[in-house]
């Protein structure tokens, strides 16, 4: 049962996941400063404080009017509501959940679905830092125009096997997802969204039929890395079922995924040069 909520718009934010590739860091990834940002009205040049990875997406929901914002974290990553606290100096409403099903980022949105109820969703990956930092509202305008189920926000990929790729047709609705391929002709990734309740129903009936074989593929790693569940499964399972999933190409824009060490250097390096 869909539960009625006080709000139309929220964001569901994945942050449960463990940074392998990244390891050994000194915090959790969310919280790790990538750049600087001026504290607002200062004028004195003392005012200059660390800007941590995913202040950048609550910032891009924040401008988009999202009235509160969920974020699913695992055990063990404290450091994030202790840093991040009630949202109020990132200008958002900030709600934290907990998730027992480590199986991947649909698994961890699923788990704030019923505190979402009827609202729009906006989604977006703690650890990609993109622009244009109005991205959402873009997503949310063309949503509303086609009525579409789900709404992503494509960019031209530089790491394509790094990334889920997306196939257009015509009038920009999505055809299909690829994730990771070893090769494509494909350009675009997509790197954040929007949904209608109708997505979110789909998605926790889609996991529900999913969830024994994910998990038992899962378990049977005992050493290295497991396999992850995408949320690009589940949007080629929407694709398959007749969902209409639209897009909004940001052909000027670009993104820095710090999920390894390389990316990391490259975000932190960005925003040296860039003077963030």
């Amino acid at each position: 049962m869909t539960a009625k909520t006080a709000f139309s718009l929220c964001g569901i934010i994945p942050a449960a996941g463990g940074a392998s590739r990244v390891q050994p860091l000194p915090c959790s990834k969310e919280v790790f400063p990538v750049g600087f940002k001026r504290l607002e009205g200062d004028k004195s040049g003392q005012g200059v404080r660390p800007r941590v990875s995913a202040d950048y997406l609550l910032a891009s929901m924040g401008a988009a009017g999202a009235e509160r914002i969920f974020m699913v974290l695992r055990r063990g990553k404290w450091d994030i509501p202790a840093y991040f606290g009630s949202g109020r100096a990132q200008g958002v409403d900030l709600a934290y959940l907990l998730t027992e099903t480590p199986y991947g980022a649909p698994f961890s949105v699923r788990q704030a679905l019923p505190f979402a109820g009827e609202a729009t969703v906006l989604f977006g990956f703690p650890d990609i830092i993109f622009d244009p930092v109005d991205a959402f509202t873009h997503l949310l305008t063309r949503q509303q125009a086609l009525q579409a189920d789900v709404t992503l926000g494509l960019l031209r990929a530089t790491q394509p096997r790094k990334m889920d790729m997306v196939e257009l047709g015509e009038g920009q609705w999505v055809q299909r997802i690829d994730i990771k391929p070893m090769h494509t002709t494909l350009r675009y990734t997509w790197l954040m969204a929007t949904w209608t309740s109708t997505f979110s129903a789909y998605l926790s009936s889609f996991l529900a039929k999913k969830e024994p074989t994910v998990r038992d593929r899962y378990l049977k790693v005992q050493g290295g890395r497991r396999p992850e569940y995408y949320m690009g499964h589940v949007l080629q399972g929407a694709l398959v079922d007749g969902l209409r999933v639209a897009a909004v190409c940001f052909d000027a824009g670009t993104y820095v995924d710090i999920g390894t060490p390389d990316d990391l250097y490259q975000a932190v390096n960005r925003a040296a040069l860039n003077g963030e």
